[in-house]
């Protein structure tokens, strides 16, 4: 399942806090907020979706995510992958590398990271 921009964005701060009231999250959004209506139902939506829950403290609920954020990114990108690139890594890293004006040490890093899980992969 996938969440709307609206969503991941209060979602991008969940993971950050791990942990946080409503008036937490309110408190990360840039000028002007949103109305706390608006975040409630992001909150609902979400929650029901299964990316967040919470546990009721009092009146107040603390919201954790229930989605790690590398298992949500590795699906999204998995999802590109195969819609974008024919299910093939190969042209995305290759599309990657090469529209993305990266720098020669930053490609440096790639390849190292490369080599470092073609080393895992082996073991």
């Amino acid at each position: 399942m996938k969440l709307s921009k609206s969503e991941e964005q209060l979602m991008q701060y969940i993971w950050k806090s791990k942990k946080a009231f409503m008036n937490e999250l309110l408190e990360m959004y840039p000028e002007p907020k949103p109305a706390n209506t608006t975040v409630a139902t992001l909150l609902k939506r979400m929650k029901d979706k299964g990316f967040i829950d919470y546990e009721q403290m009092g009146r107040s609920r603390q919201y954790y995510p229930v989605v790690k954020k590398s298992d949500y990114f590795s699906r999204h990108i998995n999802g590109l992958i195969k819609k974008y690139f024919d299910d093939s890594p190969s042209t995305f890293a290759s599309f990657f590398t090469s529209e993305t004006n990266l720098t020669e040490k930053e490609l440096q890093e790639l390849k190292s990271i490369v080599e470092q899980e073609i080393k895992k992969k082996r073991s």
